[in-house]
């Protein structure tokens, strides 16, 4: 009696070490690195993207205002609206954006930008919530989910400075 076995099929490694998969998360580490850093650059020069120049943070406008005093007919728009337009949320919302998306762009401190960036798309979830297309999925979920891919993937070493030795010896950093 013959017995088949069942093998994975095995992925060839690029010269470098690297496997095609490792440059898929790379590609995804860089891109949401670029939608927070992207977003904190639009909010405080007001490049007229999704904030107008006139509403920049350096202009005196406030970065959550307008997302958090529209969530007033939400489930939990009492809560968010009360936090629109403090500056202490706008700094730590700014510094969030920022700092995640740096992070991600290098490929460092993913892990660490993984539970902070899912921390803040969970906030802004729950301030959306009922959603308007879904009962509970929206990007911020699908965004949540593939920062902790990245984190668990360790895509930091492919196209970014997760390789060094500084960054290797330091858990957080990784």
């Amino acid at each position: 009696m013959a017995t088949t076995v069942n093998t994975p099929a095995r992925q060839t490694a690029t010269p470098a070490g690297k496997h095609p998969v490792d440059y898929v998360w790379a590609i995804a580490r860089i891109s949401i690195g670029w939608i927070f850093l992207w977003a904190f650059l639009d909010k405080t020069f007001g490049w007229g993207f999704a904030t107008p120049a006139n509403r920049a943070w350096i202009e005196g406008g406030s970065p959550t205002t307008g997302f958090l005093k529209g969530t007033g007919e939400n489930a939990l728009g009492g809560f968010f609206g009360a936090l629109a337009g403090q500056t202490w949320v706008d700094w730590l919302f700014m510094a969030g954006l920022l700092g995640i998306g740096l992070a991600l762009v290098l490929g460092i401190g993913t892990r660490v930008v993984a539970g902070a960036g899912t921390l803040m798309l969970v906030l802004m979830w729950a301030a959306e919530l009922p959603l308007a297309n879904n009962p509970f999925m929206d990007e911020h979920i699908v965004y949540s989910i593939v920062l902790i891919g990245l984190a668990l993937a360790g895509a930091g070493t492919t196209l970014g400075l997760g390789n060094l030795p500084i960054v290797q010896r330091t858990p957080w950093l990784k």
